[in-house]
């Protein structure tokens, strides 16, 4: 297959907002693809690369030879290449690295180069998030989208799965949980109170009631003495926390899969800011985190994640003692759960997960089996933009302009912008940092409103939601306000418009 081919069922997904038009061009690529090709076709019309990091970036993409006349690029072709270019190291990478860049630019039309960049960069802007990607492998594999879905959380990844699909319902039942393979986490939609969250979560049944910890999101694997420690994006980071590895090594069992929080704590307890949590877990050294744990998914052979809560729960509780457990209250009053927010609140905590004590675990989705609540209101959304700022600020990278996920598009819809709560020191690091996300990096002074790649995730408080028809999706927060920003989540994890909408008064 051409990468052209790609490239023209991208600009066709970019062009439309109804999700089953962008499903369709999707599954009609996919459909052709050969086996050797499929997984990389998945991914890239995803708009990533199969590779997790290439050393590349706008800098090293800033200056281009002359584009190809007509297409000739192989999507093999292409990754090989990148393939290549990710495993340069050392004394003189820098110079083969552009090299290869040059080699493999100059093959790729002009269309295709734009293409390129965007994937490299992550600016391809088609709407095709992983939930459109996995629709559309159903339905060109002709195989239950449920199936796709938990084969891909089981896996670790739609593309890991793409090969599995065209093999029928029988392969994709064949990938299963394995302890060492970091499964995709479930997670929380949010309610304005504990009251919604336990008639969305319960029904008028006992739900279980978790603090909501403000730390870094980890699996932890073991099989035997070896230990896996991952994040939420699933990277690998059990080399930088070897305090949790010897907590794992002390639980009285060989196999386990167990998902949680790391967390930095005073000395009387209370947990020290998110940040200084964050900057332990990106490096092996620094101040302390001590894991808590809330779900267990494996334990010595058996797999948990399709039994009910309730008794996930007990085989948390007979693994891990309670000095590693989430404090949990089992109620279906809701005084009873508000005076255990207010208990949370007090202890320093920022609010509750309110989880149903019925339903599986539903790996990568944001439904309501589990609902966070949290006394000031945020949503986590992603920067679309940022303003030049004004008199004290002049210099800065300054308003941010903020978008929330559409889910029944893919695309990402724009509710306002702030620049409330910015230290200088935050203002100085988003300068930097927007600077490196620019569209046009080079063009970045020339214009007041500078277009970012849609990669940085910021955490915003608000007072409210009112509807406005200066915004595409039809409404507005008011007083937002930055709390910070979350380098430990993904695009893929922002709150969708439709959990904004929910705030409507």
């Amino acid at each position: 297959m051409l990468l052209a081919d790609v490239v023209a069922t991208s600009a066709t997904v970019a062009a439309t907002r109804s999700r089953k038009a962008k499903v369709e061009a999707i599954a009609a690529l996919l459909r052709v693809a050969s086996p050797d090709e499929v997984e990389t076709v998945t991914a890239y019309v995803g708009g990533s690369l199969r590779q997790r990091r290439t050393g590349l970036g706008w800098r090293g993409l800033s200056s281009l030879p002359a584009p190809a006349s007509s297409p000739s690029l192989t999507v093999v072709e292409v990754h090989e290449a990148f393939e290549t270019i990710a495993g340069m190291s050392g004394s003189g990478s820098q110079a083969a690295r552009s090299s290869a860049v040059d080699e493999l630019f100059g093959r790729a039309t002009a269309e295709e180069q734009a293409w390129l960049r965007g994937v490299v960069t992550g600016a391809v802007r088609q709407g095709a998030l992983d939930s459109l990607v996995q629709e559309a492998l159903a339905v060109a594999a002709e195989v239950p989208l449920a199936a796709v879905r938990r084969a891909a959380m089981l896996g670790g990844s739609t593309v890991a799965v793409a090969s599995s699909a065209f093999s029928g319902v029988d392969a994709l039942a064949a990938v299963g949980l394995e302890v060492g393979r970091p499964v995709v986490p479930m997670l929380a939609s949010s309610a304005p109170s504990v009251a919604e969250a336990l008639a969305k979560a319960g029904g008028g049944a006992e739900v279980a009631v978790d603090v909501k910890l403000d730390g870094i999101r980890i699996q932890v694997h073991r099989s035997g003495d070896s230990v896996l420690v991952a994040t939420r994006s699933l990277e690998d980071i059990t080399g930088r926390l070897p305090e949790v590895v010897e907590v794992a090594l002390a639980l009285p069992a060989t196999s386990f899969v167990l998902d949680g929080e790391a967390l930095a704590l005073d000395d009387d307890g209370r947990p020290r800011p998110f940040q200084e949590t964050a900057s332990r877990t990106a490096m092996a050294e620094g101040v302390r985190v001590t894991p808590y744990f809330f779900d267990v998914l494996h334990l010595d052979g058996v797999d948990l994640i399709d039994a009910p809560a309730s008794s996930r729960a007990e085989a948390l509780d007979r693994l891990v003692p309670p000095e590693h457990r989430v404090p949990r209250l089992v109620t279906a009053s809701a005084p009873d759960a508000e005076a255990f927010l207010a208990d949370t609140i007090g202890s320093g905590h920022e609010g509750v997960v309110v989880k149903s004590l019925t339903a599986p675990y539903d790996a990568g989705r944001r439904g309501a089996s589990w609902v966070k609540v949290k006394p000031v209101h945020t949503l986590d959304l992603v920067v679309l933009a940022v303003e030049w700022g004004s008199g004290r600020r002049e210099g800065w990278l300054s308003n941010i302009h903020l978008g929330a996920r559409d889910a029944a598009t893919g695309e990402l819809v724009m509710l306002g912008k702030t620049f409330k709560g910015m230290t200088d020191e935050m203002l100085a690091w988003q300068t930097e940092r927007f600077t490196d996300l620019a569209l046009s990096p080079s063009e970045i002074r020339a214009h007041y409103v500078v277009e970012v790649r849609p990669e940085q995730v910021v955490e915003i408080a608000f007072d409210g939601v009112q509807r406005s028809t200066r915004y595409a999706g039809g409404v507005a927060l008011r007083f937002a306000r930055v709390v910070r920003y979350r380098d430990d989540k993904p695009v893929s994890e922002i709150d969708t418009i439709e959990t904004v909408r929910s705030y409507l008064g």
